[in-house]
């Protein structure tokens, strides 16, 4: 009973991942600055897909950019860093290196 307990409290106590990655991106609005297929502020996801797909490691350099911001990948504008989990950010990375380029 002691083990059930636990194991209850520890799932009701993880955040639930998005059912569907592209509204964890719209809920963090990632939209405002990039693009499925354009550019806005930052690159388009398909970009960012053909520049690391392939890529060793190429998921969790994604993640820290995401939960981390980063600057001089893109230019000049620095991306900040976002109120993310780290489960939200591998399951935008992952998402990501999707996209069709």
């Amino acid at each position: 009973m002691l083990l059930r307990s636990a194991l209850l409290l520890l799932v009701l106590s993880t955040p639930a991942l998005a059912a569907d990655p592209q509204d964890l991106a719209k809920s963090k609005n990632c939209f405002a600055c990039h693009g499925l297929d354009n550019k806005i502020v930052g690159p388009a996801w398909k970009d960012v897909a053909a520049r690391f797909n392939g890529q060793k490691g190429a998921e969790q350099l994604l993640a820290d950019k995401i939960k981390n911001g980063s600057s001089g990948t893109w230019g000049a504008v620095p991306m900040p860093p976002n109120p993310v989990s780290d489960a939200e950010a591998a399951q935008l990375a992952k998402w990501i290196l999707t996209r069709k380029y």
